[in-house]
């Protein structure tokens, strides 16, 4: 099991077939997600900001297109920055806001780990190493399927921490402190059969959602989750997972953390003008222009743009009586 930061998509293709294809999926539109970004314009038609990521754009010569941000120059960083206000939070941030989250949920604090000044003034975290326990009337399930949401998540490190996205430092997986992390960690306490392990991976994958705008980002966070769980398998029964399992964990994936502008509800940039014409006469045609009703009253519910889909895995598809209700995510917020 390798513990490169960087996951390379020549490797996927070559021992997973298929999943890469997953990983890239767009729900909502049923073909692939964006670039989204004009960062990779200088390599041809096929990296334009509107154009699918396919898998022939990062695999073969190809293969190191898309990497994480760490490992981009310096230039690149502060013009994503500047222009996507792309910033990516340290590790330790990440832990101490899931900490808050947690001490919430239990009731009490350092439930996995204990946070560490150091004299320099930065932060470290000494991992428990006692098996969690739980408040009266919740149980480690209950924890599992807590839906937790990551808005915006860049590279997910508040999902899945195998790196510091600031510094690349790999980190092992019983040192991890993602929102996922968690709920594997606790999975892998409470559970000794592999049946029993995947059910109960696949519902925490079920209800941990996340979504962002570029499409590089956004894939960095699908591949990053998949591996956490192939590393957790690993970590747990001593071999990989079977391929079956693997394609389905990225199905989720797909669906869970999807490409979205935040403040719309909609696929990047799919909101449009609408531009009708109707002859008059004399072959004068009268031309009229309908911007985006949501654009121009910021009104996150009257925007013509495509509106994102995501899976309610606790409902039913009545359509197809599959697991997964489609629902619009705008239906998800207060009104």
């Amino acid at each position: 099991m390798h513990i490169q930061v960087d996951i390379l998509e020549n490797e996927i293709i070559e021992k997973y077939p298929d999943v890469l294809d997953v990983l890239l999926r767009d729900q909502t539109t049923q073909r692939n997600i964006l670039w989204a970004t004009n960062n990779y314009n200088d390599l041809g038609q096929s990296y334009n900001y509107k154009s699918e990521i396919s898998p022939a754009s990062i695999t073969g010569h190809n293969g190191n297109v898309i990497m994480p941000r760490v490992q981009k120059d310096k230039i690149l960083q502060q013009s994503r920055a500047r222009n996507m206000a792309e910033v990516f939070t340290p590790s330790w941030i990440c832990n101490a806001q899931n900490n808050l989250i947690d001490n919430s949920w239990f009731e009490k604090q350092n439930v996995f780990n204990k946070e560490i000044e150091l004299d320099d003034g930065s932060w470290v975290w000494d991992v428990n190493p006692r098996k969690v326990t739980f408040p009266k009337n919740k149980t480690w399930k209950d924890y599992v399927r807590n839906k937790r949401l990551e808005m915006a998540c860049g590279e997910a490190p508040y999902i899945t921490s195998r790196y510091d996205t600031t510094t690349g430092a790999f980190i092992p997986v019983n040192e991890r402190i993602g929102i996922l992390d968690r709920k594997l960690r606790v999975i892998n306490e409470n559970v000794n059969t592999s049946g029993e392990w995947l059910k109960a991976a696949q519902t925490a994958f079920m209800s941990t959602y996340a979504y962002e705008w570029q499409g590089d980002s956004l894939l960095l966070a699908r591949e990053a989750m998949l591996f956490t769980f192939i590393e957790n398998y690993t970590l747990k029964f001593g071999k990989e997972p079977l391929l079956k399992s693997i394609k389905y964990i990225a199905y989720i994936i797909s669906w869970n953390v999807w490409q979205m502008d935040g403040i719309k509800g909609v696929i990047p940039d799919s909101c449009k003008t609408i531009h009708t014409s109707n002859e008059l006469f004399f072959d004068i045609e009268e031309v009229k222009s309908f911007p985006c009703s949501g654009c121009e009253k910021d009104n996150i519910r009257k925007h013509n743009g495509i509106y994102c889909l995501v899976k309610d895995w606790s409902n039913k598809d009545k359509a197809t009586g599959r697991k997964g209700k489609k629902i619009r995510f705008i239906d998800l917020l207060n009104n």
